[in-house]
């Protein structure tokens, strides 16, 4: 097993997989981190699909589009989930506020189903796993996706996370560096951000032309709002409102 150092500073998105299973008591050991996720209430307002099963997989990869859906040994999809609660409620003839039509109520589901996935990287790198979060299981299509799962209302997808037996190690990307992200008790100036943005956004220029693999002429900055400016085509409000999340608060 990695050590705590190892396992938070060197994970890396790995996308091709050996064709190999991870063995069941790795997997125990990532089921159990998922469980023990701190979340809000402790009302664990998430939930874990694992998909293992290959016609499922290659019907995921033909939604979402990412070949590590097909190739990796198991995809598990991270949901915020109220459907559980919702189903306590009537079983005890409780009445059940509409905290999924709140913004308050979709931050807590995504919060939680996020700080999960990322209890299950943690548990997945440290047994020498490669991981790979996946947005567009979110965005790509979320009726289809939803379909595809059976979700129920009270439910919806917040991000996938491929995990396998890794068949590759790519660079580490570069990080913004610490007084970029984090400050010390207020916000600093524009002034203060503008050298360490333009100083960062340089250097992964220079990483995206040098990076093994395939070199590209990205940098950071217009790199990221060309993905904003596509995002902008998602009606992911449309996708929550038909899972029972109609936000009007």
């Amino acid at each position: 097993m990695k050590t705590v150092k190892d396992t938070l500073l060197d994970r890396r998105s790995i996308r091709r997989y050996e064709r190999e299973m991870i063995p069941e008591k790795k997997m125990e050991l990532i089921y159990d981190a998922i469980r023990n996720t701190p979340t809000s209430y402790n009302g664990q307002q998430f939930s874990v699909i694992d998909v293992t099963d290959p016609d499922l997989k290659l019907a995921l990869y033909d939604i979402i589009g990412q070949k590590q859906i097909k190739t990796c040994s198991h995809f598990l999809l991270f949901l915020a989930d109220f459907h559980k609660i919702s189903v306590f409620a009537k079983m005890r003839d409780v009445d059940m506020p509409p905290f999924t039509t709140t913004a308050d109520g979709v931050i807590v589901g995504v919060v939680d189903a996020a700080l999960a996935m990322m209890s299950a990287v943690v548990a997945a790198e440290s047994e020498g796993l490669g991981t790979c979060c996946i947005g567009y299981a979110r965005t790509a299509n979320p009726e289809a996706v939803s379909r595809a799962l059976g979700l129920p209302d009270g439910t919806f997808v917040v991000c996938g996370l491929a995990l396998g037996v890794p068949r590759e190690l790519p660079d580490l990307k570069p990080k913004q560096p610490k007084q970029l992200m984090i400050f010390s008790n207020s916000y600093p100036s524009d002034e203060q951000l503008r050298p360490a943005i333009d100083a960062y956004d340089t250097e992964v220029s220079l990483w995206n032309r040098h990076r093994a693999g395939t070199p590209s002429e990205n940098d950071w900055g217009n790199h990221i709002i060309s993905y904003y400016r596509e995002a902008m085509s998602y009606e992911i409000l449309k996708a929550l409102r038909r899972q029972g999340f109609d936000i009007t608060r």
